[in-house]
């Protein structure tokens, strides 16, 4: 875990502030989309574990006003992303390997089945319907934007099973995606290697239309297979 202190200026100042993203494409409150990008930064590793972070910090970062951050983080409080330190701010919740292994497996016996069957009954205009969300995380990757990328990763995945017809196991998923931590992302980026992981999902999009069960497995086998990469990466 990192060493515990307070944050009082944004990681990177020169940093562009990034877009508040809509999930889903759904509506949301002005509250709801800052606390989409908080989120966001925070499971892309942006925001560490064990770090303080005060609501003005953040403002800046994300370019708003302190207000709705406060309010965000709340939020992410209850969920337990964060917790609050009284005068200071939020401290961002450690979550251990084996945490993260376990929402990993979970993740997997959940989501290949799911995807897989979909190969065999999904509407494929509404499968073509996704690609501009997987375009989306192909550019969020080529420009080294994070918090775009899993915004846009978070909207395409959680579309792409709720074409399943089973709220409950959308809801599912989006807890486990939301506890999860992709630390390595940012070492991915400077490799070079993480647009090859998101051209995963053009990749996916072509086998589910094409009706290929074979192939649509070995996507998304090897795709959640990246996932351990990602957050160890950064440990």
């Amino acid at each position: 875990m990192a060493a515990q202190r307070s944050t009082s200026a944004p990681a990177s100042a020169a940093a562009p502030a990034p877009a508040l993203p809509v999930l889903g494409g759904k509506k949301s409150s002005y509250r709801e989309r800052v606390a989409d990008a908080l989120r966001a930064a925070l499971i892309a590793g942006e925001l560490l574990p064990g770090e303080v972070y005060s609501a003005p910090t953040l403002a800046a970062r994300f370019g708003v006003s302190a207000t709705p951050v406060r309010e965000a983080m709340l939020d992410l409080a209850k969920e337990g992303l964060v917790d609050t330190v009284p005068n200071k701010g939020f401290r961002v919740t450690a979550v251990s390997d084996k945490q993260l292994d376990e929402y990993t497996h979970i993740r997997a016996l959940i989501e290949i089945p799911t995807v897989v069957e979909l190969a065999r009954t999904a509407d494929p205009v509404s499968l073509e319907a996704l690609r501009p969300a997987a375009r989306e995380i192909v550019q969020a990757a080529a420009a080294g934007d994070l918090v775009g990328y899993v915004e846009a990763d978070t909207r395409f995945h959680l579309g792409l099973l709720a074409l399943a017809g089973n709220g409950h196991l959308v809801e599912v998923v989006g807890d486990l995606r939301k506890r999860s931590r992709l630390y390595g992302l940012t070492a991915l980026v400077e490799a070079g290697r993480l647009l090859a992981s998101a051209e995963e999902h053009l990749e996916l999009i072509d086998a589910l239309i094409a009706r290929d069960e074979q192939a649509t497995r070995e996507v998304m086998t090897r795709h959640l297979g990246h996932i351990r990469g990602l957050w160890a990466a950064g440990q």
